[in-house]
Order: C-alpha cells, then structure tokens, then sequence
C-alpha cells in the first residue's frame, strides 16, 4: 500500500488541475457567449434603426385638395390631393428632414430601441449633402457634440451608426439623407442579459471550489489523524513495553535461587512488580477515559470542593518529581472564597496533569507557581512555569487528543498526548474556561476560570 505522505501530493496537485481546468473552461464558455449575445444585441439594434428609417420615409403629411380649377374644397369632395410637405417646399423636394421635428425623431428611436429592450442612451443627428462637419447637419439632438467629443477619446467605448434615408424621388432631385446615431457601449446591459448563465455557471464553479476545499481539507485531518495514530502507536509501545520489561527481570530475579531464600529481597521485587503494574493500569485507565471523553459518557460527581485543600494535596505528590528536576513550587492561594462545585477526583487530575506537564517539559531549576483569586463569579487558577515554552502552532494544538510537542526523539517525553486533551474536557464539563500563553524558552501560563454560585 502507498503512503499517503506519496500520494497526498499527487493528489492535490490533479485535484488543482483539474480545478483549474473547470474554471478555465467555464471561463471560455462565458466569453464566448458574451460574444454571441453581443452580436445579437447589435442584430437588434440594427433591425431597430431599420424599423425607424422605415418609419421615417413612409411618413406622410395630412393631405390638401384642390378642385381642377384651383378653388379649395373640403377634404370630403373629390378633387386633387397633395402632400402638404411637397406643397411647402416644392413638388419633388421630399426630405426626411422636413417632414419631422427633432423631438419627433428621438422618439420614434427611444420607443424603438425600448420596445426591443436595448439601451435607450444615444445621440443623434440627420444629415444631408455635406458631411458632418460642414454645414451638413440638418438637425441634432442637443447632447451630439457632447457625445461626439467623448467618442473622439473613447472610440473604442461607442457605436456609430449609419442609416441612409433614401426618399422615392431621390433620383430626380439628387437629395440624399443620412440618419447618424451614436451610442455608449453599455456593458453592463450585456452582463446583466448574461445574468442567469453567470450565475448558474458562478454556482456551479462555487460548488466545484466548494467541494475541492473540503476534499483537501479532510486529507489533511486525515493525514494528521494517521501520523496521530502513528506516534500513539509507538509511544504506547514504549510505555507499556518498559513496564513489561521491568516485570520481566523481576521476575526472573524472584526465580533466583539466591533471591528465593532471601524475603526481603522477595518482598523488593513484588514491590516492583506491584508499582509497574499500576503504573500500566493507570496508561490502561487514560485511554479508557479518552474513549469515555469521546462518547461523552464521564459522569461528574459534583460536590462542594475546596480547591485550596486540592491543589496543596496535589502539590505534595509530586514533590518527589520537583526534586528530581531540582524544582519548586511556589503557592499564591489569594482567593477570598476557594469554593466551587467540582467532582472532587477529575478535578484534582485537572491540576495533577498541568502539574506534571510542567515539570515534563522543563529543564533543571524548573520554578512552578499556582495561584488563586475571585472574580465577581468565578474563580480562577493559574499555573505558571519557566519551561521550555510553545510555539504559536503548538499552542493551537496541544488539547487535541494524542498531539504531544515534539522536542526531538518522539520517546523523550513519556506519555500517550491524552493529559491536556483530557484537562479541557473536564474543564469544559464544569462549564468552565482554560487559556493558555507562553513564549519559547520562558515557559507557560495555563489560566482556569471555574463558576461559582
């Protein structure tokens, strides 16, 4: 079976690419049907410009009779009629121009390019023989020059349209019309026409992201979860199997026959054998009551503790241990009222464990001081050390179960990374509260803050 510290890479770094081609993917899908969106919005305008130019020639003006002989009859009798704009301004002289006011145009185009739901922003001008800058406006909308001038920046920024007005006798009077309108490229009529397959594509690559975050994110717990297991595994190894061993010599040297006649020498080893095997029941018990700790299944004897009475009783077991690390403790029990409602035994454990994680990681002249104080409600007990200290990272996760900070060989701090874990679940099931500060090489502070009623 491959390890997963080889596959691990190996899979994120597909899970990347693939990742990343789904994006890119969904990011050439977009583009391109923004492309064809916008093609078929300038379809749109282009048929609405025409249904405008169409409007413009057909335009006709109310008719005035005439009888044969010239005397005006009402529009009821029969006679000749006439367009009374090719009246006004000459038989064959049919100009677009003439026949509208410019309001008259900017309406025809606004309600047009409204009825297709596009952009209702534009300029425009109607021109006649002459081009735009010479004379050869015949009529504008007021803002053209303004929006002419931009364009003239920003070419890039605005469409130009041309529409020839082409009237039914431009043949024979040689007067052409040319309908010019000017238009802001309006973007973000295009990406909201574009919206729900935005969306839905935005969805589906949130989803795709989403779901990579969580893969990589459980191989992670995973990872950590094995190498947890791995170093469990070889710490229990090491601390059920010296007990064994030294069960083992005991009883070979009980088997002596220089031993077997000699009882106090008899009584020696049985002492031996007596205190290695608690002490394996005791890393039997931890782990027992890890397993309980996660099922939530420890049930709490509550009663009224003096956490004074406990913490000094703890203070003189390991006084041993300090002596060994040629440490002390020094004891500031400044709390007014010492009593809180505890389970007298896991309570007592809480302070053993932080005792002794003290004195495991420290150096020689270790210096531990515990003290006590009121709150309004609570009331809080510190233990500080001059340590060995942690890191940052270390800090972050020191209660969670079987983690132990490594200070070089895995075995040169015995224990199986339960005390702390175990410290914060009991904590916690008194429905108190634990911090922890420390700095490296200057120690720790571990800061309990316990209800009171």
């Amino acid at each position: 079976m491959v390890p997963l510290k080889k596959v691990f890479p190996v899979i994120v770094v597909l899970i990347t690419l693939s990742l990343l081609g789904v994006i890119y993917i969904q990011a050439n899908w977009l583009y391109n049907a923004s492309l064809v969106r916008r093609e078929q919005m300038e379809e749109k305008t282009n048929n609405s410009f025409n249904t405008v130019r169409e409007q413009l020639i057909a335009r006709q003006g109310p008719p005035m009779r005439f009888k044969v002989n010239g005397t005006t009859i009402r529009p009821t009798e029969k006679g000749l009629a006439i367009d009374k704009y090719e009246l006004a301004n000459g038989f064959f002289n049919v100009n677009i121009s003439d026949r509208f006011t410019t309001d008259e145009v900017q309406k025809l185009i606004y309600s047009s390019l409204r009825k297709e739901h596009l952009d209702t922003t534009f300029e425009f001008a109607i021109i006649g023989k002459g081009d735009f800058d010479n004379n050869g406006v015949k009529m504008q909308s007021e803002g053209l020059r303004r929006m002419v001038t931009k364009a003239n920046y920003d070419s890039a920024g605005y469409n130009i349209h041309y529409i020839p007005l082409l009237s039914t006798f431009e043949n024979l009077t040689g007067e052409t019309e040319t309908l010019y309108i000017i238009q802001p490229k309006n973007n973000l009529l295009l990406l909201l026409s574009l919206g729900r397959m935005m969306g839905i594509g935005l969805l589906f690559t949130a989803v795709i992201i989403t779901a990579f975050i969580l893969t990589i994110r459980t191989m992670l717990n995973q990872k950590k979860i094995s190498e947890i297991k791995s170093d469990f595994i070889n710490n229990m190894t090491h601390e059920l199997k010296t007990p064994l061993a030294t069960i083992s010599l005991a009883i070979d040297a009980i088997g002596n026959e220089k031993v077997m006649n000699n009882k106090e020498k008899i009584q020696y080893f049985s002492g031996i054998i007596k205190e290695e095997n608690k002490r394996m029941n005791k890393q039997v018990e931890s782990i027992l009551q890890s397993a309980l700790l996660e099922k939530n299944e420890i049930s709490l004897n509550l009663q009224v503790t003096d956490a004074h009475e406990v913490i000094q009783h703890t203070i003189d077991n390991i006084q041993l241990q300090l002596t060994a690390k040629n440490g002390r403790a020094e004891v500031r029990l400044d709390a007014i009222n010492p009593i809180i409602q505890a389970d007298d035994v896991h309570f007592s454990n809480v302070i053993f464990n932080l005792l002794d994680n003290a004195i495991k990681y420290s150096k020689d002249n270790l210096e531990v001081m515990i003290s006590t104080y009121n709150t309004k409600k609570s009331l809080v007990i510190t233990i500080t050390d001059n340590g060995i200290g942690m890191s940052r990272d270390t800090i972050s996760r020191i209660f969670e179960k079987f983690y132990r900070a490594h200070t070089g060989n895995v075995h040169n701090v015995k224990g199986f990374g339960l005390g702390l874990s175990y410290v914060k679940a009991i904590v916690d099931a008194h429905k108190g509260k634990i911090k922890v500060e420390s700095t490296p090489g200057k120690g720790s502070k571990f800061t309990m803050e316990f209800p009171q009623e």
